[in-house]
């Protein structure tokens, strides 16, 4: 089994939020096309190096602590992007990482986009329990 590599885009979502207020013409929306995202499903957040964080022009919101490889780290949160992989798209924030690491698309956001990963296929797939659909799980009582 192998690593799964997807393409995505991430756009800063305040810009977004600017252009369907009629303040920004969409073509000045802060994007970055992302040809080889590695899933991870053992992180937690959608995790951008540096570069691409000052390239979206992300605000740095909080200083969280996570466990890595190299031991235990602090490393900031920037305000939510919209993130889209495969015709699907999900809000989330972003942890930012060194220059040097991947883009990662850990479980958050695949549970948002409502993917599984088929390692053996070293691709995603839409979740079977939802018809390969994208759908959310709300469970109350009207």
């Amino acid at each position: 089994m192998g690593k799964v590599m997807v393409s995505a885009r991430v756009e800063n979502l305040a810009d977004l939020i600017k252009v369907s207020e009629g303040l920004l013409d969409d073509r000045k929306v802060r994007r970055a096309e992302i040809v080889e995202a590695v899933v991870d499903s053992g992180a937690t957040l959608l995790s951008l190096p540096q570069s691409l964080v000052a390239q979206l022009g992300l605000k740095r919101h909080r200083t969280r602590t996570a466990r890595t490889t190299a031991g235990i780290v602090s490393f900031e949160i920037c305000e939510p992007v919209r993130l889209t992989v495969q015709d699907r798209d999900c809000i989330v924030e972003v942890a930012e990482t060194p220059d040097g690491c991947p883009a990662l698309i850990g479980q958050i956001p695949l549970e948002l986009l409502d993917f599984v990963v088929d390692p053996a296929g070293q691709r995603l797939l839409g979740n079977p329990d939802h018809g390969g659909q994208q759908m959310i799980d709300m469970f109350f009582q009207q």
